[in-house]
């Protein structure tokens, strides 16, 4: 059994070393463990750095591309490279290498297709009181919306079977995270997570520019990755709100018409059957959504196919 520890960085000359020595050498269930660098751009001597540090695999990005991309190159290139489990870890050495063994082992057992591992937020003394609750409000939604059980939905800490990685089709540029749990449990994948800690913080987030904007393109994430797989119900949902806020104004007007004239609620009418149009049109949205979503869901197959006979040959 080959596993390849995969690391996205960018500019990360300066912690890139004391993330590789962490990394484990050996692990009981895994014949081979090999590294792999993905360049995404940096401007430094990031790559210098990884062949110094003896990485076995590097692969680079002309320009900077994002986190996401980045991750979704790195499951290509491990693919390619035959592993059969592949872990994703940060280059800013913000995870232990030593809970890999642990994080990789329900993947080795069989029980499970992707494994994420939980910082236990509550527990990390560097994280913020707000960023802990916005992390525990933020994992809520994402178990409510993907099905799983993850209690560190956003934590890059992963283990993912061949056959998972094989599966899933990263779309994001910001990041890869909240959208392959959505996707996992989308797609009925076994997902779980066990217990990680985390090492003293070495540099500010790259990822975001303040909470603020992080937040709003997680919750972008969200919807867009919920709408992708339950277009139907989402809007349907929306469409049937709007009918009904139309229909009620549409019912005082005609109450009103049938028991003195309808003098003076012709408002009503007005505002009724705008709400009902759009309720209409949102709902025919959703038909064509769902026919689209269908096709969405046709071409993975078919990019899967693909993914099988390019790594496995059949």
């Amino acid at each position: 059994m080959k596993l390849i520890i995969q690391i996205p960085c960018f500019n990360e000359e300066e912690t890139l070393t004391a993330t590789v020595a962490d990394l484990p050498r050996q692990i009981e269930g895994v014949d081979t463990i090999e590294y792999l660098i993905i360049d995404d751009g940096s401007s430094d001597r990031t790559q210098e750095v990884a062949r110094n540090c003896g990485v076995h695999h590097i692969v680079a990005h002309k320009h900077n591309k994002g986190l996401a991309r980045a991750f979704a190159t790195g499951l290509e290139a491990s693919l390619k490279l035959g592993a059969d489990i592949i872990v994703n870890t940060d280059g800013d050495n913000q995870y232990r290498g030593e809970d890999i063994a642990s994080l990789v082992a329900p993947v080795v057992a069989g029980t499970a297709d992707i494994v994420v591992g939980d910082r236990q937020t509550h527990k990390v003394a560097h994280f913020s009181p707000l960023k802990k609750l916005l992390q525990k409000l933020g994992s809520k939604v994402v178990r409510a919306l993907s099905g799983t059980d993850i209690p560190d939905a956003v934590s890059g800490f992963r283990a993912f079977s061949r056959e998972a990685a094989m599966r899933i089709t990263i779309v994001s540029s910001f990041s890869y995270t909240i959208e392959t749990l959505i996707q996992a449990g989308m797609k009925k994948m076994t997902v779980t997570s066990v217990p990680v800690g985390v090492n003293e913080k070495t540099r500010e987030s790259r990822l975001f520019k303040s909470m603020r904007s992080f937040i709003q393109a997680q919750l972008t994430t969200m919807i867009r990755m919920y709408a992708m797989f339950k277009p139907l119900r989402t809007f349907f949902f929306i469409g049937f709100t709007f009918s009904i806020v139309g229909v009620v104004p549409i019912i005082r007007f005609l109450y009103f018409y049938f028991t003195d004239g309808g003098d003076g609620h012709i408002q009503s009418l007005v505002l009724g059957g705008a709400f009902l149009i759009m309720g209409v049109l949102t709902l025919l949205i959703a038909l064509l959504a769902d026919l689209i979503g269908r096709n969405r869901q046709l071409t993975e197959e078919v990019l899967e196919r693909v993914r099988r006979l390019e790594h496995d040959g059949r």
